[in-house]
């Protein structure tokens, strides 16, 4: 695939996110896709393809009106996409969520093979997580 090809491709991404179309996130991802969101939130950690259809409904779902992705930037070299984003929603909760983001994706053979997203993990703990840390058990 081209570099165009690619940032075509993850643009298609951020557009199912917005869409919370969890059946064309599967269809985009490849049978060996890993997420990494890293830090230390109740949501941090890798998650598999098999994973992810669960994991992305739970955080979506969160958010009853939608949870809108916009791209504020995006520069591609090799088979990786570098992406800025923003997202925007009410949480479950009545909370206002805006986060801002950047993802490194990484694309074979024309599917999303690999994602790493950063992002600010204090927002996701007080807003997506209800304020809620994971144990120093690791729980």
């Amino acid at each position: 695939m081209s570099l165009s090809d690619n940032k075509h491709l993850v643009e298609r991404y951020f557009d199912i996110l917005t869409r919370n179309d969890i059946p064309a996130l599967m269809d985009i991802y490849d049978d060996a896709m890993t997420l990494h969101v890293p830090g230390d939130t109740l949501i941090s950690g890798s998650f598999s393809k098999p994973q992810l259809a669960e994991f992305c409904s739970s955080v979506l779902d969160a958010f009853p009106e939608g949870l809108k992705f916009t791209v504020t930037g995006m520069t591609a070299e090799d088979d990786r996409v570098a992406v800025q984003a923003e997202s925007r929603g009410i949480h479950a909760s009545g909370k206002l969520y805006v986060n801002k983001y950047h993802f490194l994706i990484t694309i074979r053979n024309g599917k999303i093979i690999q994602s790493q997203e950063y992002m600010d993990t204090q927002l996701v703990t007080d807003v997506i997580c209800g304020g809620q840390r994971p144990d120093a058990a690791g729980a």
